[in-house]
């Protein structure tokens, strides 16, 4: 029963992960914009914590690294 409900919480987050970086925009359109195109913006991009996608993409992120992980020990 266990190892049924962590399988749902690896394919829900793995499936939430794909969605949520595909709708993410690429920040000056790839890495060229990364080294030297973006003005003040460093290698990493903007430090901009709040934004909600980014904040998701870390949960489902997580979510799925402890589900790999618990799935793998079991």
């Amino acid at each position: 029963m266990l190892a049924i409900i962590i399988r749902a919480v690896f394919y829900l987050s793995s499936l939430g992960l794909i969605g949520i970086v595909l709708i993410q925009m690429s920040e000056h359109a790839g890495l060229g914009g990364a080294f030297g195109a973006g003005g003040s913006s460093t290698v990493f991009g903007r430090d901009e914590q709040t934004d909600p996608k980014r904040t998701a993409t870390s949960v489902l992120a997580a979510l799925f690294m402890v589900a790999s992980l618990l799935l793998s020990i079991i």
